[in-house]
């Protein structure tokens, strides 16, 4: 019963031995960030397209500005969408993956009808597959250009524009990389926090690295993936803050100290898989395995309430419901969750108290 659900597991952890992101796409991935990173800015005007600033090589920012011109002349850029693709250009990589986004300007009463004009900014580097994972960072990373290209004719494109364009890989894709290689092993304690809504406070630390914490266990939970609405989420929440502290992440120490850790045999068998991707400083790669340890959770959740729904009519479900738990390793963020989802459901809680029992009574035997 329980050799197919390892089996799924170790799959979903292996993600690293057949995924393409460990294919010659990312063969500069080794020892060093070695991936080139480029960026463009074109002026929209109409159907014009002017160049702003590029760190192209000259030769490739004229292919860029073919293929732009082509995408909205199809209208496959629309305004504030960031559109993903693979592009080849005249750079080491040849091929490359091409997040470009259109940044229509605010309308002014002197031009009521001027639709179609702004900006069109474009980050290439990596892979197609591996910019979509960061689809939203990207998005968001644009959105905060917004107010700096408001200056008449970019007189603050040295000071303000440049500048942020030439971190758009450091700030919206690193970001995992960054966290993993900080805390190391002590990942899992970051990934369970993440799962039970426990929250993490980080202090003697520069703004960055609270900044890169907080996205990592926004990038890690559960919120918004898992059928929870938001009802479900708060109760979760309010039920881990009456058992459990906040993880405290302080800095001031190399490696960083953390206090009121909690971890669970799920979140551990992650560590390897981090670890492994962190050391060939590969940020796509730490970003689908983040992503499969999500999925595996929400599998282990959907499977945990298949089985409270069968043990209301039968205690051989009840039993089954117990090797589950024993099995996932995850027993305590899932009856957690399933807790506060069922909160009305007076059948269902009586059951899930049982488990919580049971899995008292294995803690304690195993201690």
């Amino acid at each position: 019963m329980f050799t197919s659900q390892t089996s799924s597991f170790q799959d979903s952890i292996d993600v690293e031995e057949r995924d393409d992101f460990d294919s010659e796409e990312i063969s500069g991935y080794s020892q060093k960030i070695q991936l080139n990173c480029y960026y463009t800015i074109y002026l929209y005007q109409g159907t014009s397209l002017t160049l702003v600033d590029s760190s192209l090589p000259l030769e490739a920012e004229p292919e860029l500005r073919t293929y732009i011109s082509r995408r909205l002349s199809k209208g496959a850029l629309l305004g504030g969408m960031g559109n993903i693709a693979t592009v080849e250009l005249s750079i080491p990589e040849q091929a490359v993956g091409c997040y470009c986004c259109l940044l229509e300007q605010e309308r002014s009463p002197e031009q009521p009808d001027a639709d179609g004009n702004g900006y069109v900014i474009c980050f290439m580097g990596g892979s197609e597959k591996g910019l979509n994972l960061f689809r939203l960072e990207l998005d968001k990373y644009v959105q905060g250009l917004q107010s700096s290209l408001q200056t008449p004719e970019l007189q603050n494109l040295e000071t303000e524009v440049r500048p942020y364009l030439s971190q758009w890989f450091e700030e919206s894709v690193m970001h995992i990389y960054r966290v993993v290689q900080l805390v190391q092993n002590n990942i899992s304690f970051l990934l369970h926090a993440a799962l039970s809504h426990t929250h993490v406070d980080i202090i003697n630390s520069d703004e960055r690295t609270k900044t890169d914490v907080t996205r990592f266990i926004k990038a890690a939970s559960l919120q918004g993936l898992s059928q929870q609405d938001a009802t479900t989420a708060s109760l979760c929440k309010a039920i881990s803050e009456d058992t459990q502290s906040d993880l405290i992440i302080d800095c001031s120490t190399s490696p960083p100290s953390l206090t009121n850790t909690v971890s669970n045999r799920f979140c551990d068998d992650w560590i390897q898989a981090f670890l492994n991707a962190a050391e060939r400083c590969n940020p796509f790669l730490l970003r689908q395995i983040l992503e499969n340890f999500k999925l595996k959770a929400i599998q282990d959740m959907n499977s945990l309430k298949r089985f409270v729904r069968q043990a209301e009519m039968s205690h051989y479900a009840l039993f089954r419901c117990c090797q589950f738990l024993q099995g996932c390793g995850n027993g305590d963020v899932l009856l957690q969750n399933a807790r506060a989802e069922h909160s009305d459901l007076p059948e269902a809680c009586s059951i899930i108290g049982v488990l919580e029992e049971f899995l008292r009574e294995r803690e304690q035997a195993q201690a």
